[in-house]
């Protein structure tokens, strides 16, 4: 079973990452991209002592999601191409309402 398992990991690696080493990286890094926006956020909850999301969350969300569903469409696979286009409209809205917050915001105190 573990040679199976090798056996399948060198074919994998041999067909997409030395076969086409520049969307293999791609991917890397839209997955680099997209986890790291976890680490951001624990390390900035950790500093504030206190559960929390910053505004670059959502960049790296969407900027992760963009990559990885240009990945999806180059490997023409419909299941991360709906995945990754639905999270980036969520992610589009999110920022949006960030946005419309913050401009409230800026106009509320310049009322007072």
């Amino acid at each position: 079973m573990f040679g199976s398992i090798l056996e399948f990991f060198k074919s994998a690696i041999a067909e997409q990452i030395v076969g086409d080493p520049i969307w293999a990286t791609t991917a890397l890094v839209g997955q680099a991209v997209f986890g790291g926006r976890f680490i951001l956020q624990w390390i900035v909850s950790e500093y504030k002592k206190k559960s929390h999301i910053p505004i670059a969350f959502w960049f790296m969300s969407l900027a992760g999601s963009l990559i990885l569903l240009s990945y999806s469409v180059h490997i023409k696979n419909p299941v991360f191409m709906l995945g990754f286009s639905l999270n980036t409209l969520i992610y589009m809205r999110n920022l949006h309402l960030i946005y419309k917050d913050a401009k409230k915001g800026v106009s509320t105190i310049a009322n007072n």
